[in-house]
C-alpha cells in the first residue's frame, strides 16, 4: 500500500454514477413495484451503501476508510430502459473515496441485475465513472461533459 501518513487529512468527496439497461417490462416490474423479489431500488441502495464501506477488503492495497456519508440516488429512465445511479462519497481521511464511489455504484447495478435476473438475463451495465472528486494536495477534479451526448 501507499503510505499515506504523512498526508494530512482532509474532507475527500467523490461522485460517480452507470446505468443497467434492460427491457422495458422489466424496467416496469420495478418502477410499479411489481417485482416479486420486493423493492429491488430499496435493496439496491443499501448494497451501495453496504459496497462503499466493503471496498478496501475486495481490492488490494486500497486503504479501509472510515466513511462519514454515503449516498445512492437510483432513477428510472423509462425513455432509456435503464436505471441511472449515482453514488457520492464522503469522508475525513488522508486519501481519497473514488474506488469507494465506484464500488457503490457498480455493486448497486449488479444487486439491481442479481434480482431481476430471472426475468431479464440480457441487462446491461454500462457506463460507469468518477464524475468528481475533491479534497486532498490534489484539489478537485471534474469530468469534462461529452459533447456527444449534450
Amino acid at each position: 500500500m501507499v503510505n499515506v501518513g504523512d498526508k494530512a487529512v482532509t474532507r475527500r468527496i467523490a461522485i460517480a454514477e452507470g446505468r443497467i439497461h434492460m427491457q422495458p417490462e422489466t424496467l416496469r416490474l420495478i418502477t410499479q413495484g411489481a417485482h416479486k423479489k420486493g423493492d429491488v431500488l430499496a435493496v439496491a441502495r443499501v448494497a451501495g451503501i453496504m459496497a462503499a464501506k466493503k471496498t478496501a477488503d475486495l481490492i488490494p492495497l486500497c486503504h479501509p476508510l472510515a466513511l462519514t456519508h454515503v449516498e445512492i440516488d437510483l432513477q428510472p429512465q423509462l425513455q432509456e430502459n435503464c436505471i441511472y445511479c449515482r453514488a457520492s462519497v464522503e469522508t475525513h481521511e488522508r486519501t481519497g473515496v473514488e474506488m469507494e464511489a465506484l464500488m457503490a455504484v457498480e455493486i448497486a447495478l449488479l444487486t439491481v441485475y442479481d434480482m431481476c435476473k430471472a426475468v431479464d438475463r440480457g441487462m446491461t451495465l454500462g457506463e460507469i465513472r468518477l464524475l468528481e472528486k475533491s479534497g486532498g494536495k490534489s484539489g478537485t477534479w471534474k469530468r469534462q461533459a461529452d459533447p456527444s451526448t449534450a
